[in-house]
């Protein structure tokens, strides 16, 4: 099915450049047996062909933040978890930060959570997340700061 292939290029995608960007662009908090992972990078990492298949505007002013959530069994392995994640994002000290507007994304087994942002060049950006990785415990909140630059 081609939307299955193109869904797996952008995951692959997201994947490749979570593995190769320097350690603080992707981070992780773990709660209880839930790893929470969080990234954000410029939308113009993303091939032309990905962004236009999925909707997301590639653009050297744009960022794109990712969360995913795993979760640990008790046989060592970890399986996706499909997490409603809800929040902000604004400059550090920004009393009234834009909201993020986060949508799924499946391959196979795995679910992640993807919104754009506009990117505020120099300026650290606040990101303010509230993850709902277990229906039956209250959500994990998960703040990160990370400043990004506008190649042009």
């Amino acid at each position: 099915m081609m939307h299955r292939a193109n869904l797996y290029r952008l995951f692959t995608t997201l994947l490749l450049f979570c593995l190769t960007l320097p350690l603080q662009a992707q981070q992780f908090e773990r709660v209880g047996d839930y790893q929470i992972h969080y990234s954000a990078v410029s939308t113009s990492f993303l091939s032309p062909e990905v962004a236009s298949t999925h909707g997301v505007q590639r653009s050297p002013a744009m960022a794109l933040v990712n969360i995913s959530v795993l979760e640990q069994r008790g046989d060592g392995t970890t399986r996706t978890v499909n997490a409603p994640v809800s929040g902000t994002v604004g400059t550090v000290g920004d009393t009234s930060p834009a909201s993020l507007s986060f949508r799924s994304l499946r391959t196979g087994d795995s679910v992640s959570q993807i919104a754009v942002f506009r990117i505020i060049e120099g300026e650290p950006m606040h990101f303010d997340l509230e993850i709902r990785h277990d229906r039956n415990e209250a959500p994990t909140n998960v703040g990160f700061i990370q400043r990004f630059t506008i190649d042009r």
